[in-house]
C-alpha cells in the first residue's frame, strides 16, 4: 500500500458484511452515489465486487486526493472520481436509484442529519433505494455496552454528535416518502438500514 493512500481499519472490518447486504438490495440498481466515499475503500471493494453497479464516490474536496488514489490503483471502469458533496451545500443535478452511505449520522449533528435527508430526496427518484450503515438506537436504549461507551466518546469530542434514534431516522426519512424494507443486523453492533423511495411528494 502506498503512503498516499489513507487507510481505514474499520472499513477492512465491516466491508465484507456490508457487501453481502448490498448484493441484495442493490441487485436491481444501475447508479449509486455513496455519500461520504472518505477513505475510498468501500468504494474500491464494492465496486470490484458488483460491477453492474456504476458508483459514484462523493465527499468534501479534501479528502478527494485519498480517494483518487485508491481509484488510480484499482482502475475499476464502473468506479468514478469523486464529486465535491457538502450536505450542507448544493447536491450534484444526477438523479441516482441507489444511495448508500456509511458512518456519517452519529458523526454529524442533527440539522445536518436533515439537510442529508433532504438532499437524498433530490437525487433518488420513485423506487429509489437508501441504505445506511453505522449504529443506531432503539426505543431510546443503546443496543450495547460499547455503543453507550462509543457514544458518551462522541459526545466528549461533539456534543452535537451522538448515535441516532432509529425511530427518529425513520421517521424522517417517511417524511420525504421512504418506507423502510429491511433492518440488517450488523457485526459490531451496527446495521444496514435500507429504504425504498414510495413517493416523491412534499415532505
Amino acid at each position: 500500500m502506498s503512503a498516499e493512500k489513507p487507510y481505514s481499519e474499520a472499513c477492512e472490518r465491516n466491508r465484507e458484511p456490508i457487501l453481502e447486504v448490498l448484493r441484495q438490495v442493490f441487485a436491481d440498481c444501475k447508479q449509486v452515489l455513496e455519500i461520504g466515499s472518505g477513505s475510498g475503500q468501500h468504494a474500491v471493494y464494492f465496486g470490484a465486487h458488483l460491477p453492474h453497479l456504476r458508483w459514484q464516490t462523493s465527499d468534501l474536496a479534501e479528502h478527494h486526493a485519498g480517494i483518487l488514489a485508491w481509484l488510480d490503483e484499482a482502475r475499476l471502469p464502473n468506479v468514478l472520481p469523486p464529486l465535491a458533496l457538502d450536505i450542507n451545500a448544493a447536491w450534484p443535478q444526477q438523479r441516482y436509484d441507489g444511495v448508500f452511505n456509511a458512518n456519517t449520522l452519529h458523526i454529524v449533528a442533527w440539522p445536518e442529519v436533515q439537510r442529508m435527508f433532504a438532499g437524498i430526496a433530490r437525487v433518488l427518484p420513485r423506487n429509489g433505494v437508501l441504505a445506511i450503515y453505522g449504529p443506531f438506537n432503539y426505543g431510546g436504549c443503546y443496543t450495547s455496552d460499547s455503543n453507550a461507551h462509543f457514544d458518551a466518546w462522541l459526545k466528549a469530542r461533539d456534543p452535537a454528535s451522538g448515535i441516532r434514534g432509529f425511530e427518529n431516522v425513520d421517521a424522517l426519512a417517511r417524511s420525504y416518502g421512504f418506507e423502510l424494507e429491511r433492518d440488517f443486523v450488523m457485526p459490531a453492533n451496527n446495521r444496514t438500514l435500507v429504504w425504498r423511495r414510495l413517493s416523491v411528494g412534499p415532505s
